[in-house]
């Protein structure tokens, strides 16, 4: 389904009230791909890779524990704003056997959604004035909710090393200063579906204990990963009360993105502290909502096999297909994520290489400037489809570029 920008009538009541809000909300930036997608629906017949998401509907049993639960009057408050009891001791028990470290359950709290455990996050350690670094390219939400906190995003760009995308730790111990409260990095990385070895783990967490700093380590691509059953985390070579937090959902291992529903893992000692935060900012998660995350966390390897291997079978594809296509600019082939990340030679403005592979191919891609000036020439495609959808957006490719 293709999602559409609202929008809506501008008069002078609507003029004085945005001069009355805050002001950095009057540019708050919204810079998204609604132009892109309202020419889809007049053009018609596009696939939509654009947006972060698969195209499997969230299996029977997932939705069959939801109902359940709504079925069985959980339309209440959840006492403990923190999370329903059963998924908090299931997480604790998951995250242990995935990363081989223990994590208690008062070191998780569930959210509703990855982007309000991230808000949490930078709500927690962010104050006003204060800068947080993350590296570039990244999910724009990322730099934007830092402003929406009043602090300073800074962006890193990572290098390339043969061929491959690369931390640069000396540009990011260079971006921070004594303001500086968090460094944010999300492994596997959207867009670029870099992965953070153990020693860039190491050595992120070394540096940042020298400094006091906090790290934020986006974590929610870590179970679509090549190598092994999830991707290296920093949970595996930090101490429990180091200053790390780890934000998560279960929207793309599960098939889960329009449910909402995400955990934050944080130091034990401040379990009291996050639970007041989720109090004020959303009285906790949907009772119902979590029966259905318990009940893919607890049945749901299977289907996570199923979202891993539809991502690395449409990496595959499309690198078969791109890289013998003449311009394409393909890095070495991700190792996690959902995402293929491109240039095409003489096309430096991204947005206008999204049009014209709109206009003449029907086939919906990210330009790759929401994701940071150092991806300014890029394009990110979605892969995470059908493979006879998927094949027929990169046939459709292949034909516009001349291959």
């Amino acid at each position: 389904m293709t999602r559409h920008a609202p929008t809506y009538p501008q008069n002078a009541l609507s003029d004085a009230a945005q001069l009355r809000i805050r002001p950095l909300m009057q540019d708050l930036p919204t810079e998204n791909i609604a132009d892109l997608a309202m020419r889809a629906r007049e053009i018609g017949d596009v696939i939509p890779l654009w947006y972060g998401e698969g195209d499997l509907v969230t299996p029977d049993f997932v939705r069959d524990a939801a109902k359940a639960a709504l079925d069985a009057g959980m339309t209440f408050y959840i006492p403990d704003m923190r999370g329903l009891p059963a998924l908090s001791t299931a997480l604790a028990a998951y995250q242990t056997a995935l990363h081989g470290v223990a994590l208690a359950p008062e070191r998780s709290t569930v959210t509703p959604g990855g982007m309000q455990a991230l808000l949490l996050a930078l709500q927690l350690v962010l104050d006003p004035g204060q800068n947080a670094v993350y590296l570039e390219p990244q999910w724009p939400n990322i730099r934007n909710l830092v402003h929406l906190c009043g602090g300073e995003p800074r962006g890193v760009p990572m290098r390339m090393a043969d061929g491959d995308w690369a931390l640069d730790m000396a540009a990011l111990a260079r971006a921070c200063d004594a303001r500086t409260r968090a460094i944010i990095f999300s492994s596997p990385a959207n867009p670029t579906g870099w992965v953070a070895s153990q020693d860039d783990l190491a050595a992120l967490l070394a540096f940042a204990r020298a400094r006091g700093i906090w790290i934020i380590a986006d974590e929610v691509y870590a179970r679509l990963y090549r190598d092994a059953p999830a991707a290296p985390s920093i949970l595996q070579v930090a101490e429990p009360e180091d200053l790390v937090l780890t934000v998560n959902s279960f929207s793309k291992a599960w098939a889960m993105t329009g449910w909402r529903v995400g955990w934050l893992v944080h130091p034990a000692s401040l379990a009291t502290t996050v639970g007041a935060m989720t109090q004020y900012m959303n009285s906790g998660t949907a009772g119902m909502l979590q029966a259905g995350a318990l009940a893919a966390l607890t049945e749901g390897e299977a289907l996570v096999a199923t979202m891993r291997g539809r991502c690395l079978g449409g990496i595959d594809m499309a690198y078969e297909v791109l890289s013998r296509l003449p311009g394409v600019g393909l890095p070495r082939k991700p190792r996690g994520g959902m995402y293929v990340f491109f240039t095409i030679d003489g096309q430096p403005d991204s947005r206008a290489a999204a049009r014209h592979i709109l206009e003449v191919a029907r086939v919906g891609l990210a330009p790759g400037l929401l994701f940071g000036g150092s991806a300014a020439e890029h394009l990110r495609m979605c892969i995470c489809r059908d493979p006879a959808q998927l094949r027929l957006a990169l046939d459709r490719m292949a034909a516009a570029l001349g291959g």
